[in-house]
C-alpha cells in the first residue's frame, strides 16, 4: 500500500503528547522523556541552528559522542511530533523517537551532506511510523492531552483558543494518515515544498497538489467553524 504525506502549521497548534521511554536497552539512551504526561511539547518545526547540521554528523562519525548528543537535542521533539501525526498514539511516537536515532547511529555513514539532514532524519522516521502502522493496523487516538495557548492570553482567550485547537486537532485526526503527514509537514514542521518532496520521494508538483487536496478536506470538514 502506498502511503504518500504533507502538512501545514498554526502556532496555537505546535502540540503534541508527551513520550515516555519505551523500556527498552537503548545503546546511549538515545531520547529521554520530553515531559510529564499531559505536558503539550513546544514547536516541533525545524530549528536552523548555528552549527550545522552536517559538521555534527562528521564529528559524530570520527567518535565525538557529544555532537550525536546535540543532534538528538536539536531533532528528539520534532521527531517524535511527526511520528505522532502518522501513528496517533503516545507511546508509539515515543518508540519510534528511540528508534529513528537508533538508526541514524547505524546509518551514519549513508548521509550524504549535499542534503539536509533533517530531510533525511525526517524521512526515516515517516518510514519508520509507516512500517509501525502497516504492522499494527490500528489507528486508535490518544485525546488526553491539553492545548497550549499563549501565556498573555485573557483566561476567556485561552479557553477560546484551546476549544479551537482541540476541534482543529481532532479534525486533522480524523483524516487519513496520506493527509496527516502532509499537514504535519508543511503547517507543523514547517518543511518547505522542497523538503517534503526529499522527505516524501515525491517531486514538487505532486507535494503542492495532494496538499491543496489535503487542506481542501480540512476545511470541509471546519466548515461550520466559519458559519459564525
Amino acid at each position: 500500500m502506498n502511503y504518500d504525506i504533507a502538512i501545514q502549521h498554526r502556532d496555537d497548534l505546535n502540540w503534541a503528547p508527551t513520550q515516555r521511554a519505551s523500556g527498552r536497552p537503548r545503546e546511549k539512551q538515545a531520547v529521554g522523556n520530553i515531559g510529564p504526561r499531559g505536558q503539550p511539547l513546544r514547536s516541533p518545526r525545524v530549528i536552523v541552528c548555528k552549527d550545522a547540521d552536517p559538521g555534527l554528523v562528521d564529528r559524530y562519525r570520527t567518535g565525538d559522542k557529544a555532537a550525536f548528543t546535540e543532534l538528538m537535542v536539536r531533532y528528539q521533539r520534532p521527531i517524535y511530533n511527526a511520528a505522532f501525526w502518522v501513528l496517533r498514539r503516545a507511546d508509539d511516537a515515543s518508540d519510534i523517537t528511540q528508534e529513528v536515532f537508533l538508526k541514524v547511529a547505524e546509518r551514519r555513514d549513508e548521509y550524504d551532506p549535499k542534503f539536509k539532514f533533517f530531510s533525511w532524519i525526517y524521512r526515516i522516521a515517516i518510514n519508520e511510523s509507516l512500517n509501525l502502522l502497516r504492522q499494527n493496523r490500528r489507528e486508535t487516538l490518544d485525546d488526553d492531552i491539553d492545548v497550549p495557548a499563549p501565556d498573555s492570553a485573557s483566561p476567556e482567550q485561552q479557553l477560546g483558543d484551546a476549544q479551537l485547537s482541540k476541534r482543529i486537532r481532532s479534525a486533522m485526526m480524523s483524516m487519513s494518515v496520506n493527509d496527516r503527514v502532509v499537514l504535519s509537514l508543511r503547517h507543523f514542521s514547517e518543511c518547505s515544498y522542497e523538503a517534503i518532496a526529499q522527505i516524501l520521494d515525491l517531486d514538487e508538483k505532486t507535494v503542492k497538489s495532494r496538499l491543496f487536496e489535503s487542506r481542501q478536506r480540512l476545511r470541509s470538514l471546519l466548515a461550520d467553524l466559519g458559519s459564525d
